[in-house]
């Protein structure tokens, strides 16, 4: 039980963590779109999946939580 202990517990240890390295540093030889994050929204969404629910229709929000529901506008005179 002492060999196992001294010797081949820290040699799977030492051989899980480099693997690890091996594994996260592979990003480095990866094309450059795919060592990128992955995006957060869609790049084309379609206009159904994608509309905001109505402020009407959400719970009945007053006016001034609106933004916090659909997110403001992207031209700001529309506020």
């Amino acid at each position: 039980m002492a060999f196992f202990r001294q010797y081949i517990a820290p040699l799977i240890v030492v051989l899980v963590f480099m693997f690890a390295l091996v594994a996260v540093s592979a990003r480095i030889f990866l094309p450059s779109d795919m060592a990128a994050p992955a995006p957060i929204e869609e790049p084309n969404p379609t206009s159904d999946k994608a509309q905001a629910p109505d402020a009407d229709v959400v719970a009945g929000l007053p006016p001034s939580l609106v933004p916090f529901i659909q997110g403001l506008p992207n031209d700001p005179t529309q506020l």
